[in-house]
């Protein structure tokens, strides 16, 4: 898979990867063969540990470990929540508040394999929203979470009434075209089909900081924005006005 990854760190202890939407965290349970980051990784290190994971369709930052130790080390970071982690939302529609804080159990979804529901009895979780620019249909956020529960941000975010752009469970899991933006000025030429600007769901690891184990060092790193991201960003703004923040 051609730029599938890129490594952006790296030490004796571990790596930091900025991961390609399309691209599995882990093997697929059901075709192992299937291309996956930990296999790719696996073929040029001899030993490698999974700390956590990104959906299938997230971009952006990762971190591996390279041995037991820090394994152990990064795994008690984040399940002690002190490992900060920021992402970016492209969202459908306008919160009513530019920050804000969504506190819903997640569970299971019985009805839906594959898929999590908020629930009054599902496990705590956690999510911290900022508006960063809006379009009126469309808005980005920075989204920080306390917690890491399967699809917690998309899950919280369309509870909310923002689903992200392109989700397929918790959205229209329509992408973001020109001739939505645009509108009556949309013009295709006969014999053109168009494409999308963002066609996955428009969710993107940015930033990531954590103790660096055993160095008593604060780590912080940040992950440029995608083209499909740039790309939407861009006519958004030409096509709806100036985002605001």
């Amino acid at each position: 898979m051609k730029s599938s990854f890129d490594i952006l760190y790296r030490d004796e202890d571990l790596l930091i990867l900025n991961k390609a939407a399309g691209l599995l965290s882990l093997p697929d349970r059901y075709d192992p063969t299937l291309p996956n980051l930990y296999g790719l990784l696996h073929r040029q290190f001899e030993k490698i540990y999974v700390v956590h994971r990104l959906d299938k369709d997230t971009s952006g930052l990762m971190v591996f470990a390279l041995s037991p130790e820090v394994h152990k080390d990064l795994s008690l970071q984040f399940e002690q929540h002190k490992v900060e982690k920021t992402y970016l939302a492209l969202t459908e529609g306008q919160p009513s508040e530019n920050k804000g804080t969504i506190e819903a159990g997640l569970e299971k979804d019985p009805g839906k394999p594959g898929r999590m529901r908020v629930s009054q009895t599902g496990k705590k979780a956690i999510s911290h929203y900022q508006l960063l620019q809006s379009w009126g249909r469309y808005s980005l956020l920075a989204v920080s979470i306390e917690t890491g529960r399967t699809h917690q941000i998309r899950v919280h975010l369309s509870h909310l009434g923002l689903p992200l752009v392109g989700d397929p469970f918790y959205g229209s899991g329509e992408g973001l075209y020109v001739s939505r933006i645009k509108g009556r000025r949309f013009k295709l030429r006969q014999g053109e089909s168009e494409r999308p600007l963002i066609a996955r769901t428009a969710l993107h690891a940015q930033k990531l900081s954590f103790l660096h184990p055993g160095r008593e060092k604060r780590l912080q790193f940040e992950a440029p924005l995608p083209k499909d991201f740039r790309a939407s960003i861009k006519q958004l703004d030409k096509w709806l006005g100036e985002s605001t923040t």
